[in-house]
């Protein structure tokens, strides 16, 4: 028993490092780095936001990706592969120099994440939900939270030691290649009786649940991204809150690592359909705060409410689509990943070309906020419908 308790403990483990280098870091960095590529570079708000379009459009497609059933080869080599291209995308945006370059590696880093993600989910939660683990998700899970959390510490402490926006993306690529290796020691090959089943449907009378939930995940997709890619860019902007740029990118990060086992648990004692819908409402509330109150004191409960709820949700969504899969939950964790992935591939875009009304991000982020609202207002309506 000590022996099972300590194998998925490790797995769990390496689950969080797997997403800590290729969520936490590989897709978020480009949050804390951005401000300091737009002040070298001289980046627009549009040029940056189609720059995380691109990451997120490259994840949109690698969910996609990662659903198709005849894929050859193992479900680990390909989290493995995964975590390789990530790292060496991330460590590339530091020798690139052209915005086209830029579009070229975020996009194949996106793809890269959404893989370790789908694959990584795939592998740790089946195996710990055979060794009657489950619960162990949440340490899963807080990888991204993690990876943003050192993410900070790295940009902010590198680029108080005067590294430019070249380094900081050398260093977030050494490390994620760290985490690779470590990964590869922590989550072990399958034996041949752990094969991943063969991939199906869902089970009579869950179609519609599964697409409710899915459409549900895409409005939060939209709702919490703008903030996630700019909020270090409006606390630049602001001189009474600039010098807390730093911190309120390490908040949302230290938010987001106790976030999944709090959701977790308030989705068994609430279901998770209520939790969905009660997160997506903190978190609405949290993006409005972010464009309308402007302060130290409010920019940072801004960023503990962004960190300590996207992250719940996010597991509150794949669990529940794990627990509605009938064999092997990679297609509907990969849909719902997918529909995610849309919507915050939209999000950075809208935003950049919204940002020309008023000189702000004000708007974009209401239009967000409103997108969670209804988002919490679904998985609320749908969960009624489902009672019976």
């Amino acid at each position: 028993m000590d022996g099972t308790r300590s194998r998925s403990f490790a797995l769990a483990l390496g689950g969080l490092i797997a997403l800590a280098a290729a969520m936490g870091i590989g897709r978020f960095v480009y949050t804390p780095i951005l401000p300091f590529m737009e002040q070298a570079l001289g980046l627009s708000k549009a040029e940056a936001g189609i720059v995380a379009s691109a990451n997120f459009l490259g994840y949109l497609l690698g969910a996609l990706g990662a659903a198709a059933g005849r894929l050859p080869g193992g479900r680990r080599p390909w989290f493995l592969a995964a975590l390789g291209v990530s790292a060496a995308t991330t460590a590339a945006m530091g020798l690139a120099g052209a915005v086209p370059v830029f579009l070229l590696l975020r996009f194949l880093g996106g793809a890269a994440s959404a893989f370790v993600l789908v694959f990584g989910s795939a592998l740790v939660l089946d195996r710990l939900a055979r060794a009657g683990r489950p619960g162990l998700s949440s340490l899963h899970f807080a990888g991204v939270g993690s990876g943003i959390a050192v993410s900070a510490v790295l940009v902010w402490g590198l680029g108080a030691a005067g590294a430019d926006w070249r380094a900081l993306w050398l260093a977030s690529g050494a490390f994620s290649l760290l985490a690779l290796l470590a990964a590869r020691a922590l989550v072990p090959g399958e034996a041949e009786s752990e094969d991943a089943p063969a991939a199906g449907s869902a089970p009579s009378g869950t179609d519609r649940r599964l697409l409710a939930l899915t459409l549900a995940y895409g409005l939060f997709g939209f709702g919490y991204v703008i903030t996630a890619t700019f909020i270090s860019t409006m606390v630049r902007s602001l001189p009474e809150i600039a010098a807390l740029e730093g911190l309120v990118w390490l908040v949302v990060g230290l938010a987001a690592v106790p976030s999944v086992a709090f959701w977790a648990w308030l989705g068994r004692r609430w279901g998770n359909d209520r939790s969905f819908a009660l997160a997506c409402l903190v978190e609405g509330f949290g993006v409005a705060l972010s464009v309308l109150v402007t302060g130290p004191v409010a920019i940072v409960v801004a960023a503990a409410l962004l960190g300590g709820t996207f992250m719940g949700i996010t597991a509150l969504g794949l669990i529940n689509a794990r627990a509605l899969s009938r064999g092997d939950p990679r297609r509907s964790i990969a849909t719902m990943t997918a529909a995610f992935g849309l919507g915050q591939m939209i999000g950075p875009s809208f935003a950049g070309y919204a940002y020309r009304f008023g000189e702000s991000f004000l708007l974009p982020s209401l239009v967000a906020a409103g997108a969670l609202v209804i988002s919490a207002a679904l998985a609320q309506t749908l969960r009624q419908a489902q009672r019976p």
